[in-house]
């Protein structure tokens, strides 16, 4: 029996896929900043890396949260902006409100609670660190457990090929 033999990815379906998991985010982000807002229970949790490029947060959080930084979008937050590369949002912090822009790159983790939604990215090419070496590869939960425990977190590594 012969081995296969790959070739090199020159498509980049892993950055392709990240692309693709990440407009998720944003579709949702659009969806919240409608004049309705959240829809129904929902609301997300977002983790993302405060040193990636286009980052702009207030001094003050970035000396608190040097590595990363989770906001909650739930019920206080205004301004919410969704746009192609980046969104922006503005958030109360100690009393004071704070405008924060992130850019889709630069999200580690979406959750979505109220549905155990998971989604986990790696950092984009030359920007990961020793320390988000550790976070696995894109990863999905949609929460069709009966039991309200951890998400259940399937990494797509499983299924590519070696």
């Amino acid at each position: 029996m012969t081995q296969d033999v790959f070739s090199t990815d020159e498509m980049r379906y892993e950055a392709l896929a990240q692309e693709a998991l990440r407009g998720v985010v944003k579709a949702a982000l659009k969806r919240a900043a409608e004049p309705d807002g959240l829809p129904g229970a929902h609301h997300f949790y977002i983790t993302f890396r405060v040193g990636a490029p286009g980052v702009s947060i207030p001094p003050d959080l970035s000396g608190k949260y040097p590595d990363e930084m989770t906001i909650v979008l739930q019920h206080r937050f205004w301004d919410l902006a969704p746009g192609e590369t980046f969104f922006s949002v503005t958030l109360e912090f100690g009393g004071q409100p704070k405008k924060l822009s992130i850019p889709y790159a630069a999200i580690a983790r979406f959750y979505d609670p109220s549905v155990q939604f998971l989604l986990q990215f790696e950092a984009p090419e030359g920007e990961e660190s020793a320390a988000e070496s550790a976070f696995p590869a894109p990863a999905i939960a949609t929460g069709e457990e009966d039991d309200e425990a951890a998400p259940k977190v399937v990494s797509l590594d499983k299924f590519r090929k070696k």
